[in-house]
């Protein structure tokens, strides 16, 4: 009891917070996702994701290998489709030289030990801008999961390491890893999407991609008939748990500050990795008020991260990786 006790000891200096500090970030806590597209020399500032990029393959060979020197060891794929080759039911997705199987193929010829994952979703491919086959006004399920998984086969022939299903489906994983395993790709690890809300924080990397859902007839107008509803937090780990039965490897939540008590409530009960995705609209709002003068960015940053990790998070795929990297190596 106080005066004996005075917690204020543990807090006197810098020295002693570091050395009782329960939650540190580090390097390996990262993953860092990578937008390309066609075309060369290409360095395409993001307007909604102020100093992020896309980039064309030539360029994302000295991107990746910067990542590299800073001691970040995973990316995560997404590529911007050209219209022309957008259709409904994803065709482009399996195309041995479309421009996600180049990309991994270029990544890791460039830097052969980093750790390549890629997203797995059609909504890139698709015409109508959702992430699976649209059919009557519905987005179907199991047809779009046969294509995912033919989709993942893809990714891995071409040198993933991991494939990230972001899509949503039922059933998906099951489907993936049934197709990795009967063609030899046992060693293809899985992080699945598995708590992934219908979130509105998704605007500038739909930007990024071109890839938010068209107005058009017959068109859900949104994704929450297959994304997860902001208000349920039991069917998250329901969903969770059905991915690890089907053979997910490492499990995730998105987005990630909105819900840290998925994060802890999956942590408490699952003995897998746990991603979260700090996303793009989290990123935004970040940059938009350190540009006003309102919030310090590096403090703040740091803040949410250290957040995200406190609440559980094995991995945190963010936008501010490559940041958060230089300020720990300073």
């Amino acid at each position: 009891m106080f005066p004996y006790t005075r917690h204020r000891r543990l807090r006197n200096s810098q020295a002693i917070r570091s050395l009782v500090s329960e939650t540190q970030l580090s390097v390996n806590d990262f993953i860092v996702p990578l937008f390309i597209v066609e075309g060369e020399n290409v360095k395409e500032e993001i307007a909604s994701m102020p100093n992020y990029f896309r980039y064309s393959l030539d360029l994302i060979e000295t991107e990746v290998q910067e990542l590299w020197s800073l001691g970040l060891k995973s990316v995560l794929l997404f590529v911007k489709a050209e219209e022309d080759r957008k259709d409904n039911q994803g065709a482009e997705a399996l195309n041995p030289d479309g421009l996600m199987q180049r990309a991994i193929k270029t990544i890791k010829k460039a830097v052969p030990g980093i750790l390549v994952m890629t997203d797995v979703a059609l909504d890139p491919f698709s015409s109508f801008g959702h992430d699976g086959i649209v059919e009557n006004g519905e987005i179907i399920n199991d047809e779009t999961a046969d294509v995912l998984a033919e989709m993942a086969l893809s990714h891995a022939q071409a040198g993933a390491d991991f494939v990230a299903p972001s899509d949503m489906m039922d059933g998906r994983i099951l489907q993936i890893r049934t197709k990795l395993e009967q063609e030899g790709y046992t060693n293809t690890g899985i992080m699945s999407y598995s708590a992934k809300y219908a979130s509105a924080f998704y605007g500038p990397f739909r930007d990024a991609l071109d890839s938010a859902p068209v107005d058009a007839k017959d068109v859900p107008k949104d994704k929450k008939t297959y994304q997860m509803n902001p208000a349920n937090r039991k069917e998250a780990l329901s969903e969770t748990l059905a991915d690890i039965e089907e053979g997910a490897d490492i499990v995730m939540v998105k987005p990630g500050l909105c819900y840290l008590d998925i994060i802890r409530d999956l942590a408490n009960e699952v003995d897998l990795p746990i991603a979260v995705y700090q996303v793009s609209g989290e990123y935004a709002m970040l940059k938009a008020a350190a540009e006003k003068g309102w919030l310090d960015h590096d403090s703040v940053m740091l803040e949410q991260l250290t957040a995200i990790k406190r609440a559980g998070a094995s991995l945190i795929a963010s936008y501010f990786a490559k940041d958060v990297a230089k300020l720990l190596k300073a």
